[in-house]
């Protein structure tokens, strides 16, 4: 049997190729954007990928089912109640899947969608029994699915408890789990792990979300525990779902005149640099998200609409690619990239801007005597454990609407837990025209706290 899980370390998304490299067929189970990784597997192994399997339709990642239909010829499998619009065979509760030895079964798991589905895997030559159960985005290490992306939460919560109980915790201690995201998806809680894979056992014994005995019990919980959903949720489902696409256009390299037009034009500016690279200098209007961080690609889509173009900004035009490629896996449009990047810009004389940096300790020292606003862009749950005594809560995603709260004659300082959050905050004070604007970096409320300043909570 071959078997390999493909991590996608930025959306924390997990996918799986599967087949029996004997008889030289496989599927794919949940393909991300990038189908290079699947390619290449296919290649070293000596099959071929005459199937995809998609557990549902995604909401925060573009799949790449398309992709991969197009450079393969697989065909491409999922639920029939996912009312797919694109060239698909449907499949129905208990669909079994023949590769040589390998059988990949369907089991129904509604909750997270209506169509959501588990697939049991088999070896005949392991014996025949259920040996792993791919669980998509139902199950996770340490947790389970959130509910609220297609129904009622509550519906949904009530749905995910009976896919647990009556389906999945049905199967042998023993049998493997395999989720499709790992902890930092936003398809989860907090107590998704990092963990790439489980058993039923461990899960049954050790998994947070497994203890509540009753229907209303988890219920109630899993309402109460949701954080904010992936972003641009309708708009990513709706891609998924609909006409097969092969591509999000391929950014071309554009020289600074040619990014100025496209600024002139409404195009929005990413400088995927390190957050310190951005204070030193960036373009005026960009925002700053570093793409050599994890989650790059969603954090930016919490703060850009999925139809403005965006222009990416990086160290080296192969970086800039990759980052384009990101942006693209969450169905965002991406026009080009600046060639050359800041050395590019810089060497044409053209204008530039900085962000103050300072770390918490400069920070203490500022609001000794400066009326310093100190805005806090960390998540709610965060912000109430702990927090800097008369800071502002703004999260940085909502920051695009609410910037109107904040007061224009005072400076102000974004802070985080380690200063990414808060660079990208900073960028889109300064864009929306906040004057003096500073980035606490180097740290964050965390470091302030173990320095033994005072915090509160909430």
């Amino acid at each position: 049997m071959l078997f390999r899980q493909i991590l996608h370390e930025d959306l924390s998304c997990a996918s799986y190729l599967v087949g029996d490299a004997s008889a030289g067929v496989a599927a794919v189970i949940d393909p991300q954007w990038s189908i290079d990784p699947y390619l290449r597997l296919s290649r070293l192994h000596g099959v071929r990928i005459e199937h995809v399997l998609e557990t549902h339709n995604h909401a925060d990642h573009v799949s790449g089912h398309g992709r991969l239909a197009a450079a393969t010829g697989a065909t491409i499998h999922i639920n029939e109640l996912a009312d797919a619009e694109y060239p698909h065979e449907a499949f129905m509760d208990g669909w079994r899947l023949t590769l040589g030895d390998v059988e990949i079964e369907a089991m129904h798991t509604p909750g997270h969608r209506p169509e959501h589905t588990s697939f049991l895997l088999r070896d005949a030559e392991r014996g025949g029994d259920p040996w792993a159960v791919l669980t998509g985005d139902s199950l996770f290490v340490g947790d389970v699915a959130r509910p609220d992306l297609a129904i009622e939460k509550r519906e949904g919560a009530a749905g995910i408890f009976r896919s647990l109980h009556e389906r999945l915790l049905s199967l042998p201690d023993d049998v493997e789990v395999w989720p499709g995201h790992l902890g930092g998806s936003a398809c989860g809680s907090a107590g998704i792990d990092h963990k790439s894979a489980s058993t039923i056992g461990f899960e049954r014994s050790h998994n947070r979300a497994l203890r509540f005995e009753t229907e209303e019990e988890f219920v109630a919980d899993a309402v109460s525990t949701l954080g904010d959903p992936p972003p641009n949720v309708e708009h990513i489902v709706a891609v998924n779902q609909g006409p097969l696409i092969e591509s999000m256009g391929t950014p071309v390299p554009l020289a600074p005149r040619a990014v100025e037009v496209g600024i002139a034009e409404g195009a929005l500016l990413v400088d995927a640099r390190t957050n310190e690279q951005f204070d030193e200098a960036h373009v005026p209007g960009a925002i700053s998200a570093s793409a050599y961080e994890t989650g790059f690609a969603t954090k930016v889509a919490k703060v850009v609409p999925p139809d403005v173009e965006l222009i990416v900004i990086a160290a080296s035009d192969g970086y800039e690619l990759e980052a384009a490629e990101l942006l693209a896996s969450v169905g965002l449009r991406v026009r080009g990239y600046l060639e050359g990047g800041m050395t590019a810009w810089r060497s044409e004389g053209r204008p530039v801007r900085r962000i103050e940096l300072i770390d918490p300790d400069q920070l203490a020292a500022r609001l000794e005597d400066d009326d310093l606003l100190v805005l806090d862009v960390r998540e709610e749950d965060e912000f109430a454990e702990a927090h800097i005594p008369d800071s502002l809560h703004l999260p940085y995603g909502e920051l695009p609407e609410r910037q109107g709260e904040l007061p224009r004659d005072r400076a102000i300082a974004a802070i985080c837990s380690g200063g990414k959050r808060s660079g990208l905050a900073a960028s889109i004070l300064q864009r929306e025209g906040f004057e003096r604007v500073l980035h606490v970096a180097d740290g964050g409320v965390g470091t302030w706290r173990r320095a033994g300043r005072p915090v509160e909570k909430s």
